[in-house]
């Protein structure tokens, strides 16, 4: 269901149009009072209500236009926006700009017990024909202008949504290059285990389908809760320890209160995997990796943390890919609101630590 507006936007929408008409009707009360030598105090009363009348039954007629253009050509993008096309509104505006004509002067002289006005003193149809141009030109005007800005908000519209498919089309990119890359590692793992220990094995091969299994029904969505996502790591990480052993410990911090706060699925995947496969597998005794979540001022910081051998001794090219990916996949989704640091820790265990940043209320 879209936002109610606030009175603020309600106003400054209305505005808008009402500006424009305002500023027609002064200068046709100008033109007017100069060319008949009239009252600019008097004609602007005329004109109020002619301009009021032909913009109402122009509106009027547009929109009743195009409904009967959508009932009748259900595709006409035209109509969809409620624009039923220069053909139909050219001629009714001529129209529009006749009955407000005479429906406005006649009206003021009703109050104003007039009986005649300016114009039908001197019964020219020479007269008559430039008073009635000097009203359907500006009308005409007004139509355009509020033609083009319909227009220009539809074709807005239309960017906007195609920028949406582009992002949502670039993330799904980005999660099926992702997936692959850690199936690859986790397979080829596998491999050497089936040969060389065949029980932890088929502990491994559990853990793989369970943390597919999830990672299947995460796809179905743009984002899940961060409980999901640390259930996910978890069995990775299990997947790690079957085979690093005791050189990998495991450390999950997730506080009860952001357990559904949102996040896009497979987001801190690619960091814990670097974390493992370039800080903490190149060491000898291997280390802990510590996932943490904490909420801040408006934010939700997500930290990966590893005691492995530290950004110096850590190769470019295996971590570039992951950090890629997040990186790009957090410019997708929120913009400059969220960044990915990476840092050396600062405490005697060193190691890396991997910090995102999320916009979070």
């Amino acid at each position: 269901m879209p936002p109610i507006p606030s009175i603020q936007t309600f106003a400054r929408r209305l505005w808008r149009p009402l500006r424009v008409t305002l500023l027609t009707t002064i200068g046709c009360a100008w033109l007017y009072s100069t060319i008949y030598r009239e009252s600019f105090a008097k004609d602007l009363v005329y004109a109020l209500f002619v301009v009021g009348f032909t913009q109402a039954l122009i509106a009027a007629g547009r929109h009743g236009l195009a409904f009967w253009l959508r009932k009748r050509y259900p595709d006409n993008l035209d109509a969809q926006r409620n624009w039923p096309g220069w053909g139909l509104m050219a001629p009714w505006v001529v129209v529009s700009v006749v009955i407000g004509y005479l429906a406005g002067v006649s009206l003021v002289d009703l109050f104003t017990q007039t009986p005649r006005t300016p114009i039908v003193i001197e019964p020219n149809l020479r007269t008559l024909l430039l008073s009635v141009t000097i009203a359907v030109v500006p009308a005409i005007c007004i139509t355009y202008f509020f033609y083009a800005r319909s227009r220009m908000a539809s074709m807005e519209m239309r960017t906007q949504a195609a920028l949406r498919s582009a992002a949502e089309n670039q993330l799904k990119l980005l999660e099926a290059q992702l997936e692959p890359h850690m199936l690859f590692n986790t397979l080829a793992n596998l491999r050497v285990l089936i040969g060389s220990d065949p029980l932890r094995a088929q502990g491994m091969l559990d853990h793989l389908i369970a943390y597919l299994r999830a990672t299947l029904a995460a796809s179905r969505t743009g984002s899940h809760p961060l409980a999901s996502e640390f259930e996910r790591i978890s069995d990775y990480l299990q997947l790690m320890q079957i085979r690093m052993g005791s050189r990998l410990h495991v450390q999950l911090d997730l506080p009860a209160s952001l357990a559904n706060a949102p996040l896009p699925p497979l987001l801190l995947q690619p960091l814990v995997e670097n974390a493992i496969k370039h800080g903490l597998e190149p060491k000898v005794s291997g280390g802990r990796v510590h996932v943490a979540a904490m909420r801040g001022p408006g934010t939700l910081t997500l930290s990966v943390r590893d005691t492995g051998v530290g950004l110096d001794a850590r190769t470019e090219h295996g971590a570039r890919f992951g950090l890629q990916q997040v990186r790009e996949r957090l410019a997708t989704l929120y913009g400059a609101a969220a960044h990915l640091e990476l840092s050396p820790a600062t405490d005697e265990e060193g190691g890396t630590l991997a910090t995102v940043t999320l916009p979070y209320s």
